[in-house]
């Protein structure tokens, strides 16, 4: 997006100043960046920063097997393009929509450099939302509690079943990630190079969105 597009759009939307800046941070519109800091007041009923429990009240959420992950990711340092680490208790609405911005569809004027960046961003962000201990792999332990949480939330399979299954599906993971493994080799976990190489045919654009009172950001985005 460029200045005189912002310029542009500002004119014809009511919005604060301080919206251009956010606009050329994250991509979002002027017009979906007023929609967005609507929403974002909601959630903080009125006051200018958010706490973990604020989300709380999100419907779409409140069933999602990874809902806690979901909720750290937006107070989760590494994810504000500041190159931060560790998180914090409370975010401002402008890292609230630095993080909702990994939610954005490619534009569909961008090169293929562009995209391949922006495709980067956002599975860096998944990476980040399952590397819980923020060390820079995905372990057995991080990667088995997703999938018992998915798998046993479902009420379809018990805990041991999913343990098993997460086990199972951890050791594949290895073995494609590092070729052929010896009986007596310990697997310290999916690095982002070895993340980036198994999604490698995923569609993560049209995989990450989020939803905020029946608002998909897939579809507020475009």
């Amino acid at each position: 997006m460029t200045t005189s597009t912002v310029m542009g759009a500002l004119q014809s939307a009511p919005t604060h100043p301080e919206y251009v800046d956010l606009a050329e941070k994250t991509g979002f519109s002027l017009e979906q960046i007023a929609v967005l800091h609507k929403r974002f007041k909601q959630l903080s009923h009125s006051e200018e920063t958010l706490r973990r429990n604020d989300f709380n009240g999100i419907h779409d959420l409140m069933c999602n097997p990874i809902r806690s992950q979901i909720i750290e990711a937006f107070f989760d340092r590494r994810n504000f393009h500041q190159n931060g680490e560790g998180t914090v208790e409370e975010i401002g609405f402008e890292e609230f929509l630095v993080v909702m911005s990994h939610f954005r569809p490619p534009s569909l004027n961008m090169s293929e450099e562009q995209r391949e960046h922006v495709r980067r961003e956002k599975l860096r962000f998944l990476f980040n939302m399952h590397d819980t201990d923020n060390d820079g792999t995905i372990t057995l332990e991080e990667y088995r509690h997703v999938v018992e949480e998915l798998l046993s939330r479902s009420g379809a399979l018990g805990k041991e079943t999913a343990k098993s299954i997460a086990d199972a599906a951890m050791l594949e993971v290895a073995s494609i990630s590092m070729g052929h493994m010896e009986p007596d080799e310990f697997y310290e976990g999916i690095t982002f190079e070895h993340f980036l190489k198994l999604l490698s045919d995923f569609e993560i654009e049209a995989k990450m969105n989020i939803r905020f009172w029946n608002m998909d950001a897939t579809t507020i985005c475009k």
